[in-house]
């Protein structure tokens, strides 16, 4: 909406469907069998539409994706670096991955001035009030921005916040010993329930397909267990038969999982 704002021309990517391998695509080995799975990909009408578009083109786009979790590696995404005059890359949920697992495309700044590169503390660090974030570019082009931008964009003590957690190395340490374990098992428990089907995530988050309409299950979710669910009719590849699910602690997970359960064989 901000890009159209100004004017901009958006070529939108849908979702593509795919068969894919949990054990091999996403590290959690035992998350399940191969399924029919939504991911984001750039199609190929995509690139080949690039000419039309002169030198001012620009890609914006999000690893961890948002709402399937799909991870982008980075050697996937670098040709586009060499093809589009500005490349934006979100990677707010990209801290959620150790880093050993990590496709962070930060190691490429040194290479291309025209990536940027946008992460967030809000999520990782569950800060949300306090609507913390950063960017990661180019000197030249953080310079610039310096320029335009309003003079005071956080308050102290947001600033003070930032500094502190991304030093708090005991909790990034703990987050992500605490979730594949709990990823794993909330993903096991919505693929044993009757009419869902869950989808691999890079992410804390769960994408899950429902043969039953998932207004219905949002309804009842919040009125008989007071638990609300993420719908997805703001994705228009999407409908109402998909919903997201954060993981939590196991005994969350077990909780949305028992009340599901109840729901879907009533």
């Amino acid at each position: 909406r901000g890009l159209k704002a100004f004017g901009a021309r958006i070529r939108e990517c849908p979702l593509m469907r795919e068969l894919s391998t949990p054990s091999q695509r996403w590290g959690d080995r035992e998350m399940g069998r191969e399924i029919d799975s939504f991911i984001p990909l750039l199609p190929d009408s995509l690139t080949s539409l690039l000419p039309q578009e002169g030198t001012r083109k620009g890609l914006l786009l999000n690893t961890p994706h948002n709402p399937t979790g799909q991870l982008f590696t980075s050697e996937a995404i670098e040709p586009y670096l060499k093809q589009f005059a500005l490349v934006v890359v979100d990677e707010a949920f990209m801290d959620f991955l150790p880093p050993e697992q990590e496709q962070s495309l930060i190691p490429l700044i040194g290479d291309y001035p025209n990536l940027v590169i946008l992460r967030s503390l809000t999520k990782f660090y569950s800060l949300p009030g306090l609507r913390l974030g950063y960017c990661i570019a180019h000197p030249e082009r953080l310079q610039r921005w310096q320029e335009w931008r309003d003079p005071w964009p956080i308050n102290t003590l947001a600033a003070a916040a930032a500094a502190a957690v991304v030093q708090d190395r005991a909790f990034q340490q703990q987050t992500w010993d605490w979730l594949a374990p709990a990823r794993k098992q909330l993903f096991q428990g919505l693929a044993k329930l009757p009419g869902l089907q869950p989808y691999p995530s890079a992410a804390n988050f769960l994408l899950v397909h429902s043969e039953k309409s998932t207004s219905q299950i949002q309804a009842q979710l919040l009125q008989h267990h007071r638990i609300l669910i993420r719908d997805c009719l703001s994705f228009p590849e999407l409908s109402d038969r998909f919903f997201r699910v954060a993981v939590r602690t196991q005994a969350d997970n077990q909780r949305l999982l028992t009340a599901l359960d109840a729901i879907l064989i009533s």
